[in-house]
């Protein structure tokens, strides 16, 4: 018997970004890049595990906009051609590299890569969410939801309708796509304010995951700190992140992604190439952008870009082998010390987003099958778990109430909600009262049902946490105030048009085939909650 358990998490999530009123939006290659470098290369993991015995544990959250665009027919048409142009690069960089010997290996491979995804993506038929089903069914994976679109839950609190919104939305989107209601939530940027797990308990969710803190400053102190989850008054449970195991790989300065040998995410071939030949490979108005093919290594720190040596994937997968290796050491570590501490079986939570995995550290996925073979093969000090078995296992735990709490910058909700994002959330606090206005109308004509129904949807995607994010970290920040303001705008002419019943059949045929997310939206969950 082991003497307690891991419970890896992958928060997988990307903001609903769909354009198509345009050709070609470069912010919509966020969910190219994460098909090709993470949520592929995790289900042939997956499906390798199985093949050779495996019997893995993995937690994932999968948001209702990352499922929406994976299912979204003209987003896979769009993907196809994306990765048919990234082959024919790959396959170009081979010709061209033909008197480099160790360039010509790695265009060779990249080659290899892409036909590989290629091949996965057809047999799929281009329906991932329907690939990550039978790994669900076998309870290898634990998909939970998270905010309807990934909402700042407690800058929302003054408006619990609109929280409930965000909860509600989610649990039904989540039950349309995978059969069944979500057992679990990975609450928006780990988020909490006291309170929000009476919302939880009604929309039947059995657990949340939030920040250590939020845990170890609970009312009364958790006796086993976050090694164990608490249960909240309304019956909810609360699992903490682990920050040992979270900082080696998190860490800018120990963690495992910094190493010599793995791949330099930063030096890609769309900024180097002799702008002539890569021109058909960049975008359509003759800026550059990554592609994707990269053939440096990180080498070392404090070295420029100019000074990287050349990548080898080869001990690449070394290093992620070894790396993987002094994870489950440390964990083996970690747990025996907890449990003789603690004399009940430990729990160690490391959740990560997922994108980390792949796209930002190429090597992850590698990383993580080595992980739970050794683990499965090579151990029995602990098991791997996710967070539903785990429960079901040991039903009784400690009642407190957590601490208001984010995994953000300082721990709470300044990242979100300071002098470069403030300006939006006067905006967003006045729809949400006229959404909820709009929520006690019973329409007259199917028009204004559907006109009701996109209120609820601009308002929904307005209010996504990923558009205050990036305004902070001050990337793609036009993007950002972009959609912000013209979900608002559209939000606010369906208002007006609803009030003065003068709707824009038109107009509103437009939007609602740009903004199409959750098509079974039902504007009067925003109805006050006692009514």
């Amino acid at each position: 018997m082991s003497l307690g358990y891991l419970a890896l998490v992958l928060h997988a999530h990307l903001p609903f970004v769909r354009h198509p009123e345009s050709d070609y939006v470069l912010e919509e290659e966020w969910l190219y890049e994460a098909i090709t470098e993470t949520y592929v290369p995790l289900l042939l993991m997956f499906e390798g595990l199985l093949r050779d015995g495996v019997d893995f544990k993995l937690t994932m959250s999968m948001t209702p906009p990352l499922v929406s665009m994976l299912r979204d027919p003209l987003l896979q048409d769009r993907y196809s051609k994306h990765l048919d142009q990234l082959i024919e690069l790959a396959e170009k960089e081979v010709d061209h590299h033909s008197q480099n010997g160790h360039l010509r290996y790695l265009a060779d491979y990249y080659v290899q890569e892409f036909t590989r995804v290629r091949e996965t993506w057809e047999r799929c038929d281009r329906d991932l969410i329907q690939a990550f089903k039978p790994f669900l069914e076998s309870n290898n994976l634990e998909i939970i939801t998270c905010g309807a679109t990934h909402g700042y839950l407690p800058l929302m609190q003054m408006y619990p309708q609109a929280v409930w919104a965000q909860i509600q939305v989610a649990c039904q989107h989540y039950e349309e796509n995978f059969g069944r209601p979500p057992k679990g939530i990975w609450l928006p940027e780990c988020a909490y304010y006291e309170g929000l797990e009476r919302m939880l308990a009604d929309a039947g969710l059995r657990y949340f995951i939030m920040d250590g803190h939020g845990l170890l400053y609970a009312r009364p102190r958790p006796r086993f700190g976050t090694y164990a989850p608490i249960f909240t008054e309304t019956g909810v449970a609360a699992f903490g992140r682990d920050h040992e195991s979270s900082q080696q790989v998190w860490s800018s300065e120990v963690g495992y992604p910094g190493a010599a040998e793995y791949r330099e995410f930063y030096k890609d071939l769309g900024w180097e190439a002799e702008y002539e030949y890569i021109k058909p490979y960049i975008m359509p108005n003759g800026q550059r952008k990554n592609t994707g093919i990269k053939y440096h290594k990180i080498t070392g720190r404090g070295l420029s870009l100019h000074e990287k040596a050349l990548y080898d994937p080869y001990w690449a997968r070394e290093k992620a082998a070894e790396h993987a290796e002094n994870f489950m050491f440390n964990r083996q570590r970690q747990i025996s010390h907890l449990s003789s501490m603690m004399g009940r079986p430990p729990i160690v939570l490391s959740p990560y987003d997922a994108e980390l995995y792949g796209h930002w550290w190429y090597e992850g996925p590698w990383f993580l099958d080595y992980l739970f073979r050794k683990t499965w093969f090579d151990q029995n000090q602990f098991s791997m778990t996710h967070l539903a078995d785990y429960l079901r296992q040991h039903p009784q735990q400690q009642v407190a109430r957590p601490s208001q709490s984010s995994w953000g910058f300082k721990g709470f909700h300044e990242y979100w909600l300071n002098d470069t994002n403030a300006w939006i959330y006067p905006y967003l606090h006045k729809a949400a009262e006229r959404m909820i206005e709009l929520s006690r109308r019973e329409p007259s004509d199917e028009l204004e049902w559907r006109a009701l129904n996109q209120a609820a949807r601009e308002l929904l995607l307005a209010q996504s946490s990923d558009w205050a994010f990036i305004m902070r970290t001050g990337t793609m920040v036009p993007y950002a105030v972009r959609r912000t303001r013209i979900h608002l705008q559209r939000f606010t002419k369906l208002y007006e048009d609803i009030l003065a019943e003068k709707v824009d059949s038109g107009w509103l045929e437009k939007v609602a085939a740009i903004d199409n997310i959750f098509p079974s939206i039902n504007y009067r969950v925003y109805r006050p909650l006692n009514a």
